[in-house]
Parts: C-alpha cells; sequence; structure tokens
C-alpha cells in the first residue's frame, strides 16, 4: 500500500486490479457533509483526521432514487456525500496532467461508482485521473427561499460541490504525482452541461485549465422555472415551500416528491415540453453564482483562457427510448404536438423527413429531440467558442453494432466506455452492444489516447475548429474510413430554424 499526505489527512489507497501498476484511493473527503445545519448551504471544509485513512471503499452516493449495476445505493442515513476517488501511477516520480471527471444522471441520479468511470486505463496513458461525487436532485439545485433574517440558500448547490472539488484538487493533487497548472475537467450529458457551467463561473476561474464536454444537455432553468419546481415538489411533500417547511422534509421525502412530480408530467401529454422528458432539475441561470447560461458564456468568451473539446453521440435519445424514460411519440399528429409543445418550425421537422426516407415517425421524433436536447446543443457550445475567440475541438461519436438480434446505436453514454477504456466490463455491456470486438479495443484505445493527448497539450490529434459556422470534427468509429468531416446535412435545418434554449 501506498500512502498519500493531503491537507486533512494522511490517505492509502490499493493497487488497481486491471493494472498493478496503478494505485487508486476511493472515497476521500473533499467537503463536510451537507446535512443538519449545513444542508441547503455551500460546501464546507472537510473534517481533519489522525492517523492513516484507508480509502479502498467508494464513498456513499447523493440522494436519489436510482440503483445503477455496479454502484452503491443510497440509503437515508448516508451523509458524507461530498467524496472523489483518485487513480494515479505507482511512483509516477512527477507531475502529471489531471482529468476531473463529473459523473451525468439528469442532475438527479448516479454517481463517480459506476463501473464505466473506471480511471485505471486513463491512469495507465499518464493521467492523474480524479472522480468525484456532488449534490443532486433538490439537495443540489432545488432553488431554497431564503428564511427570515437569515442568510440566502446559494443556488447550484451541486456546482459549488464541483467546486470544492477542485479547489482540493488544487491543493492536494501534487501530492499524488498530479500537477495543479494542468487539470481538464470532464464531463458527459449533465456532468458535461456542468463542465460549461464551470467554465461560465468566477468561482471555478483559475481552477482547471482544459475542458470536456460529451453530450451536453440543453437544460438550464431560470430562476422562475426553479421557483415553480420548488413549489411542485414542496406540495407533493406536503410542507410550504418555504425554507423552513424545506428543511422540515427529509431528503428521502424531497427525493421520493420529485419522482412523483417526474411521474405526474409522464402521465400528462397536455403538459408541455416536461411530458417528454420531465427531468425537473438543471442548473439555474441568471443567478449570483451563474450569471447566463453556458451557451451565452461560451458566445461571449467568457473562460477563453480555456481549451473545450467537445463530443457527441449522432443518435442520442435512442438510449432513452430502449430504457423507457422519454415519451413515446408514434403519430404525425403527436409529432406536430411536440414540435408546437418545443416552439419548432414545420420546416425544421419537413427536413427530417427529407434526411430520413424510410423512417418512422417516432424515429424522426427520436433524431429530432436528441439533436434538439444534445447534438446541436453540444456542437453549438464548441462553434461559439470558437468564434468567439476560444480554443475548441469538436468530435462526434458514430459508431454502432448489432447486438443480440438488434442494432445498438450511437447512442447516449455509448461513448464513454471506450474514452475510459472500460469496454470489457461486462456491466457497460448493454449500452456497446455486448462485449467488445477488435476494432472496439481500438476505438477504444484511441479515444482514450486523444483525452490523455488534450489533458497534457490541449491538442486532442485533430485541427481545432476555426471561427467560421463549419469546421473539422473528428469522427469516432470502428471503420476503417473513419476520420475527419466538415459538415453534417443534419445541422442545416438547426441554423435555419434557430436552437431554443430549454428550461426544466
Amino acid at each position: 500500500m501506498q500512502t498519500f499526505r493531503t491537507t486533512t489527512g494522511a490517505v492509502t489507497g490499493r493497487r488497481a486490479v486491471r493494472d498493478p501498476g496503478v494505485v487508486v484511493l476511493r472515497g476521500i473527503p473533499y467537503a463536510a457533509p451537507p446535512f443538519g445545519a449545513a444542508r441547503f448551504r455551500g460546501p464546507r471544509p472537510a473534517a481533519r483526521w489522525e492517523g492513516i485513512r484507508d480509502c479502498a471503499a467508494f464513498g456513499p452516493v447523493a440522494p436519489q432514487s436510482a440503483e445503477l449495476p455496479g454502484a452503491p445505493v443510497w440509503a437515508p442515513g448516508d451523509e458524507d456525500v461530498l467524496s472523489l476517488n483518485v487513480w494515479t501511477p505507482a511512483d509516477s516520480g512527477g507531475t502529471l496532467p489531471v482529468l476531473v471527471w463529473i459523473h451525468g444522471g439528469a442532475f438527479v441520479f448516479g454517481s463517480s461508482a459506476q463501473p464505466d468511470f473506471d480511471g485505471t486505463v486513463l491512469a495507465g496513458h499518464g493521467l492523474v485521473v480524479v472522480t468525484l461525487n456532488y449534490r443532486l436532485g433538490f439537495e443540489g439545485f432545488g432553488r431554497v427561499p431564503p428564511a427570515s433574517g437569515a442568510e440566502p440558500c446559494p443556488d447550484n448547490r451541486g456546482l459549488l460541490d464541483q467546486i470544492a472539488a477542485l479547489r482540493w484538487v488544487r491543493d492536494n493533487i501534487a501530492a499524488f504525482g498530479g500537477d495543479p497548472d494542468r487539470v481538464t475537467v470532464a464531463g458527459q450529458s449533465s456532468g458535461a452541461t456542468s463542465v460549461a457551467c464551470l467554465m461560465a463561473m468566477e468561482g471555478a476561474r483559475g481552477l482547471f485549465r482544459r475542458a470536456v464536454a460529451h453530450s451536453a444537455v440543453n437544460a438550464c432553468a431560470t430562476p422562475e422555472s426553479a421557483a415553480r419546481t420548488t413549489a411542485e415538489v414542496a406540495a407533493e411533500a406536503g410542507v410550504p415551500a418555504t425554507h423552513e417547511g424545506l428543511l422540515s422534509a427529509s431528503p428521502g421525502t424531497l427525493v421520493a416528491a420529485s419522482d412523483r412530480v417526474v411521474a405526474r408530467y409522464r402521465r400528462d401529454p397536455s403538459s408541455g415540453r416536461r411530458h417528454y422528458d420531465p427531468a425537473i432539475y438543471g442548473p439555474v441561470a441568471g443567478v449570483a453564482s451563474l450569471p447566463v447560461d453556458p451557451l451565452t458564456a461560451c458566445a461571449s468568451g467568457t473562460a477563453g483562457e480555456v481549451d473545450l473539446m467537445v463530443c457527441h453521440t449522432s443518435e442520442e435519445y435512442w438510449l432513452l427510448d430502449a430504457v423507457g424514460s422519454c415519451a413515446r411519440v408514434s403519430t404525425e399528429q403527436q409529432f406536430g404536438v411536440f414540435a408546437t409543445d418545443h416552439r419548432l418550425p414545420d420546416s425544421l421537422l419537413h427536413a427530417y423527413h427529407l434526411l430520413m426516407p424510410g423512417a418512422s415517425v417516432h424515429e424522426r421524433y427520436l433524431a429530432v429531440y436528441g439533436d434538439m436536447l444534445f447534438g446541436e446543443y453540444s456542437s453549438r457550445l464548441a462553434e461559439s467558442y470558437a468564434a468567439s475567440g476560444g480554443r475548441a475541438h469538436l468530435a462526434r461519436f458514430v459508431r454502432r453494432r448489432d447486438g443480440q438480434g438488434k442494432p445498438v446505436r450511437a447512442w447516449h453514454c455509448a461513448d464513454i466506455p471506450f474514452a475510459f477504456g472500460t469496454v470489457e466490463d461486462e456491466r457497460v455491456h448493454f449500452l456497446i452492444g455486448g462485449p467488445p470486438h477488435a476494432a472496439d479495443l481500438d476505438l477504444a484505445g484511441r479515444m482514450a489516447s486523444a483525452w490523455a493527448a488534450f489533458a497534457a497539450t490541449g491538442d486532442p490529434g485533430w485541427p481545432r475548429l476555426t471561427s467560421g459556422a463549419a469546421g473539422p470534427v473528428r469522427i469516432w468509429d470502428t471503420s476503417p474510413g473513419a476520420g475527419h468531416s466538415s459538415w453534417d446535412a443534419f445541422r442545416a435545418p438547426w441554423r435555419a430554424a434557430g436552437l431554443p434554449l430549454l428550461t426544466p
């Protein structure tokens, strides 16, 4: 075992099973438990400890109702949820680039303990890898009214937790062989949107040099929409929508109340945008911690000193359909209502009809929704950042395969096991269509190498975007001909129609 000294005490870890040349430490507290008197407040420093802390197990996950394969399950009483994990090459003897990973999960579920986020392979590429937990759901993103005469509870507590973790990295990562001046913050889905938000937050300035955003989600709440969500959740919990009332409801009560709000929207086709994918939480833009939404911030040149790498999959929304988390749209009439609910012009739907000859209404709906929520939004983050003078690279993941008699598409989350090099873990085989083929292993090696190169130098191996509307896009696929693409026909309709910014 190898011992490392942090600002709060000494820690020890274990050699990674997959690679004995890597040491992994799990469950290191980066902030104090955010409950009791600290509930709905910003993160506080972690307490010091005596002796050597054995960091063999992942820390508890944030309050949530999800039960994910291979990951811990939250239980009432789990409070030390603000922890992180470190993978580092054993006895590296140098200062290595650092990659800090923020997990996704619609801002309501997930954790750093998911099997596809194992940092062993990336550490083998010469990185120090950090993954972290942060507050989710109402605890992390619910808007809490101020108490009379008391200090207001900050918005975006989940993002403030992420900043606290980055400060821990700044102050401690050198002890693990990492270079605090070469930190890359990375994430997928809501984790990617978190990354984009951090680029716009003054509190995160200077804590990272590079950013990786895979499948950023088009979802930032306004103060008004966040307040409406608070009122709905409080009503379901049977408490007043006040500071005192919300504090009187346990974290588990608010999780269950949030789930009931979501279920109500799922059952009601007349409930507007939330019926189709009722994600009710997201970062609140237009407040002190996050003055503007990430897309606006990128277009204005905010955080121009940060190198940005963006990727999205070509068939994002097919996963959400496969797991039954979105409404089913199967008729032209339903598709028209969907377009009206999202302020999409008929011309956009007609363009997809022409671009997808022979496709069903449901398939066209999934394509439009996936591009609106993930693909087009991610592309615009990169392009607007480049247009404002920032350094940005863009990639698209298109790899598909047949799995158990049906195609596994290039859908949401399928790219992450490749970038982490975890494709051989059977717990992620649902995402990628079964055990990896030789070509899959080759793709995983190329993607992990690109992440490592970007974290080390800012150059992932393909040209960055120019300030023009189109630019080189790296295509990730197993086919020999995959390389670069400067244009995608599905982008053109959005350029003509415009992209609505969605609010949870």
